[in-house]
């Protein structure tokens, strides 16, 4: 039988029973939707994070000391080992453009004239090159050792009069104690500028290492009039280093990580007093940081994509089925075909033709109600979108090997039907 002629046929009983035909792909249109949905989302979470990492993130090293089996994301068991002299260490060594580091400093409010907001963790103590200038909305960077700030958006704008540049604020700390800043800045956007902060949008005011934290951290309190305050920076360890390697090249990005790691490990370090035996630096750039992330985008798309087999294991049932009750219904036609010259290759191949018919339309179905799906998604979460078209391909295959397998043995049975018998079939 020509296969054109197959196929003209096996439209042809499709067409004459379309509500039972879309019930029996049914379930692949469920499965394959959902695959593609959630594949979109993934892909689309993936490129917001990684989108969000500019060129010169993607040169920064975000480093702490932890014992080395320890699990989660960054700063996951992290301790206070690294004193101002390392950062100064580090900075001087060949391979690093910048070190400084980076430590939360704990508030209670902040107030903008006569008007104060509660927020904790506000403080984000850095280098000012933490806040890269193409970032900046207006303003400019902090200075180190000046009582400066930058603020983001959501930071600048949760009082009734925005902040703008040149305005002063007051801090309240945890302790009760109080310091002022400067607003010299405000960032583009409200989300996190490293992993160490996450990406999540919310108020936060950069501030410099020093005096901010030096100061906190040795214990002699923050100086609320703005004025000269004696600081003993020694004293203070921070919890992080950041380093920023030349370029974005990866092996000068690995040149600046081993020559840190290189250093603060040796006797030469204030770290290496704290270090001993259980203590190792570990240090990650936020493509790696995300790379977690990523293992568990791969964990949710491998569940689902479970899911997505059973449903299509249930469409798969479906067709086979409904291929099974089109061959007994169809019994006297298999006899006239057979009577009139037709060979069983030729009724495997009608029967196995209808049986890929639905499972091809069901995989298109489902797929284009799987874009739709990721597309909705990703806009209400205000992800950039991003459609895995080698799933769109995958599902079409998908699609049609279900059609054969579900098909194969209704087709098989049919082909073996006995002439004179389906003749005499009521």
């Amino acid at each position: 039988m020509n296969p054109l002629e197959s196929l003209r046929l096996s439209w042809r009983s499709i067409r004459g029973h379309k509500l039972r035909s879309a019930l029996t792909t049914l379930g692949i249109v469920i499965g394959i939707a959902a695959v593609i949905a959630f594949v979109t989302l993934g892909a689309s979470l993936q490129a917001g994070i990684i989108g969000d990492i500019s060129p010169d993130d993607q040169r920064n090293v975000y480093g702490w000391a932890a014992e080395p089996d320890t699990e989660g994301g960054p700063l996951a068991g992290a301790q206070p080992v690294f004193t101002g002299d390392d950062l100064e260490a580090v900075e001087d060594l060949e391979d690093v453009e910048a070190a400084y580091g980076y430590a939360t400093i704990q508030t209670q409010a902040i107030s903008n004239g006569d008007e104060t907001v509660v927020q904790g963790n506000g403080l984000i103590a850095s280098g000012p090159s933490y806040i890269r200038e193409e970032r900046l909305a207006e303003g400019r960077q902090f200075e180190m050792g000046e009582r400066e700030a930058v603020l983001n958006p959501a930071a600048a704008n949760q009082f009734a009069e925005n902040v703008t540049v040149g305005d002063e604020l007051t801090v309240t700390l945890l302790g009760g104690e109080r310091t002022t800043l400067e607003v010299v800045g405000i960032t583009d956007t409200s989300e996190g500028q490293s992993p160490f902060e996450g990406f999540e949008s919310s108020p936060r005011v950069y501030v410099p290492t020093d005096p901010y934290y030096t100061e906190q951290a040795s214990g002699i309190g923050l100086g609320g009039d703005g004025g000269e305050t004696e600081t003993n920076s020694d004293d203070a360890r921070f919890l992080a280093i950041i380093i920023e390697a030349p370029s974005t090249d990866e092996s000068d990005i690995d040149a600046a990580r081993e020559s840190a790691t290189a250093y603060l490990e040796s006797d030469e370090s204030d770290a290496s007093e704290l270090l001993g035996d259980d203590l190792e630096v570990q240090f990650r750039t936020s493509t790696e940081l995300l790379s977690q992330l990523q293992d568990v985008l791969d964990l949710l798309r491998n569940f689902i994509v479970g899911i997505a087999a059973i449903s299509l294991l249930v469409g798969s049932i479906g067709i086979a089925n409904i291929m099974l009750v089109s061959v007994t219904e169809r019994t006297r036609e298999i006899g006239i075909m057979k009577a009139v010259g037709a060979q069983n290759r030729d009724v495997l191949g009608l029967f196995l033709t209808e049986a890929v018919i639905l499972g091809v339309i069901g995989s298109i179905l489902g797929t284009a109600l799987g874009l739709v799906g990721g597309y909705l998604g990703a806009q209400y979460v205000d992800l950039p979108l991003v459609y895995p078209l080698e799933y769109v391909a995958l599902a079409i295959v998908v699609g049609m090997v279900v059609g054969i397998l579900a098909g194969l043995y209704p087709a098989w049975r049919a082909a073996r039907t006995d002439p004179i018998d389906a003749l005499r079939y009521e």
